[in-house]
């Protein structure tokens, strides 16, 4: 029994000592790499935008460059012309969507256009030679609207003024009635907009009246004319409302060349 466990402390022993030596003359491990996550990529080249058309003519006159929140019908009514027209003369795919930055002319092509921004239009002259400008005389306000092209207005709305015209506050006259009176086109023209489309004015409609008026009635409760028809003086264009408004309401303004003037100034007195 001695002997046994003799040899089995012997064989422990050179079993170990085996284990020791065989220890001692491995290679050592070789670390794994560490990644520097902190370095950066390289960038990424973006294709190089492109200018937005029309951008060669910016701050030209008779060129507008849009503005953010700007719509085509918003620029229309601003410039004295129709949103069509300025669809049109710009080869716009979609009149609906617009850029800002983006340059649009709004004046139309051909027509002189002076430094304040006052468009010239050209007519034919009498002995059917070549196109003259037809315009106010030099001492004329910069507003001056061209040639024979001053109007008188009926009124469009039977009610009484309830605010009159600030240029800050108020574009227009607003006039009071009940829910389905009339509206009246104030002279003979052309329907440029019937819709809804333009914020804070509702159901709206813009006559253009000759190349320097426009008249626009706002916050309909109904619009009885549609885009591009004629209409004459005192035809019922709406039906009062207050689309977009506190209260039922006419609000009227007249631009001339897109600038809100006071139509006090073109309707008769009562």
């Amino acid at each position: 029994m001695k002997t046994f466990f003799a040899r089995s402390c012997l064989l422990a022993v050179a079993a170990a000592s085996v284990a020791m030596l065989a220890a001692c003359g491995s290679s050592p491990r070789t670390p794994a790499p560490v990644e520097d996550r902190a370095t950066p990529r390289p960038a990424v080249a973006m294709p190089e935008s492109k200018p937005l058309p029309g951008a060669e003519n910016a701050g030209k006159p008779g060129y507008y460059t849009v503005q953010k929140g700007d719509t085509l019908t918003h620029i229309g009514l601003n410039q004295g012309q129709a949103w069509r027209d300025l669809a049109r003369w710009n080869n716009l795919n979609n009149p609906h969507v617009i850029e800002v930055g983006q340059v649009l002319r709004v004046a139309p092509p051909g027509a002189a256009v002076e430094a304040h921004g006052v468009v010239v239009h050209p007519i034919a002259s009498p002995a059917n030679g070549p196109a003259t400008p037809a315009k106010a005389p030099a001492t004329a306000p910069q507003t001056s609207a061209a040639a024979g092209e001053e109007i008188s207005l009926a009124w469009p709305a039977n009610g009484q003024v309830v605010q009159g015209f600030d240029e800050s506050k108020n574009k227009g006259i607003d006039i009071g009635g009940k829910a389905g009176d009339p509206v009246l086109a104030a002279a003979d023209g052309q329907v440029v907009y019937a819709g809804a489309g333009l914020r804070g004015y509702g159901n709206l409609v813009i006559l253009k009246h000759n190349n320097t008026y426009l008249t626009a009635y706002a916050h309909n409760q109904k619009l009885l004319v549609k885009e591009d028809q004629k209409v004459r003086r005192g035809d019922r264009i709406a039906e009062m409302g207050s689309s977009d408004a506190d209260r039922v309401k006419l609000h009227f303004e007249v631009r001339r060349q897109g600038k809100p003037v006071d139509p006090a100034k073109f309707l008769a007195a009562r």
